[in-house]
């Protein structure tokens, strides 16, 4: 009895050792597979610890690299999709995570590359608006003794084809008078003038009045005409107080030899004419101030100031009718002389020696068109009068008369 207690006592000891053991081999086996074998990844780590050191370098690098938008977005889609959990572990959202990595990686992507973009295209850059400082201008264009050549345009007269360019161009022609636009400042009595004088001559002046529109053809006696012709006066006035002398010339005029060695002598107001009556003295001589030589001094200064305060007087009278009022007057305080018509000729009266003119004027003539026309053919007879002198064979050769205004 005793033996067979013992025999199952033992057995049931075998049995539970034989149930131990195979429980510890399973639990074994189960740990082995779970061990990390050779080449094998090594566990996930956090984002934050795997962008350290040179990871985090190599990162930057492809950020900024060529192609390195693309990249970055490549890059940070595969870190979504392998880090989520990671990111869920570190208590972010998959918002939080690519504001982390994908906005600071496209800024760095668009300043590296930038300047492989074109850039847009700059605004010229207008030229700097010629020196409106009259004193300045004055000064560069006058002559040693401190005398300027003026004239005055508005758009109308300014037009390429116009008068300007046919005025310019007499010049050209002339006999020593090349040189003379060297002297020449040109008022101008509207901005588009401005533009039209900046772009053939180096001395302009725009003489702006506000409210008043000087571009168009100011038509003898109509609309702004009066107070353009006294406006102009004003600024003659004004380049006397400066101490310049001037010799001012409707630019209708067209120049074929120098005016200034046939001026009176010791001039100080010279006025042409539309008909001179043979004395230079004579104040019954007809006025026109298209072409006027002042001396600048006190004498000529104050007969400015008597001339512009006369307006009052003679209440909606152009200028050259003033001029001429106060002139009959007997006003003393400035010697007034006329020009002859036979050297400073116009198209109401002038002389037919083309080896004496000095200046022919489309005077007597009403449109720009009429004069326009007339003052071509006095260029042309005066080429051809110069071709002919030069061949020896000018005398008698004169003016082509009538013309739709010169007769």
């Amino acid at each position: 009895m005793k033996s067979a207690t013992s025999l199952l006592l033992g057995a049931a000891l075998a049995t539970a050792f034989f149930l131990l053991y195979t429980s510890l081999c399973r639990d074994l086996g189960s740990a082995a597979a779970a061990a990390p074998r050779s080449g094998s990844p090594p566990p996930t780590t956090p984002r934050r610890e795997q962008e350290t050191g040179d990871t985090a370098a190599a990162r930057q690098e492809a950020a900024t690299g060529e192609g390195g938008e693309e990249r970055v977005a490549a890059s940070s889609d595969g870190d979504h999709r392998g880090g989520d959990a990671t990111a869920e572990e570190n208590g972010q959202s998959k918002e939080e995570e690519q504001r982390r990595i994908v906005m600071p990686a496209t800024s760095t992507t668009h300043e590296a590359t930038s300047h492989h973009r074109p850039q847009p295209k700059q605004q010229k850059k207008s030229p700097p608006p010629a020196s409106q400082d009259l004193a300045d201008l004055l000064r560069r264009a006058a002559t040693a003794d401190k005398t300027v050549l003026m004239t005055a345009i508005n758009e109308a007269w300014a037009a390429p084809g116009s008068f300007l360019d046919l005025f310019l161009e007499s010049f050209r022609q002339g006999e020593d008078t090349a040189g003379l636009p060297r002297h020449l400042l040109v008022v101008a009595m509207d901005g588009r003038a401005l533009e039209r004088c900046n772009a053939v001559h180096p001395f302009c002046y725009l003489f702006r009045v506000d409210g008043m529109d000087f571009a168009a053809e100011q038509k003898y006696m109509e609309g702004d005409y009066l107070e353009m012709m006294w406006r102009r006066n004003r600024f003659q006035q004004s380049v006397l107080e400066l101490g310049y002398s001037f010799l001012f010339t409707d630019v209708d005029i067209l120049w074929f030899r120098s005016p200034f060695p046939r001026l009176p002598r010791a001039a100080q107001v010279v006025m042409s004419a539309d008909f001179f009556v043979g004395d230079a003295d004579s104040p019954n001589n007809y006025p026109n101030g298209g072409l006027l030589y002042v001396r600048s001094s006190p004498a000529t200064v104050g007969f400015y100031r008597h001339w512009q305060a006369s307006r009052a007087r003679f209440p909606g009278h152009h200028e050259q009718y003033v001029f001429d009022r106060i002139v009959k007057e007997g006003y003393a305080g400035a010697r007034v002389q006329f020009l002859d018509t036979a050297v400073f000729g116009g198209f109401c009266q002038h002389g037919d020696d083309l080896g004496r003119v000095a200046t022919m004027h489309a005077n007597c003539c009403v449109g720009l068109d009429n004069k326009l026309f007339d003052l071509k053919n006095v260029l042309q007879d005066w080429k051809t009068y110069r071709a002919r002198a030069a061949a020896g064979n000018a005398q008698g050769f004169s003016w082509r008369v009538p013309g739709k205004c010169i007769h």
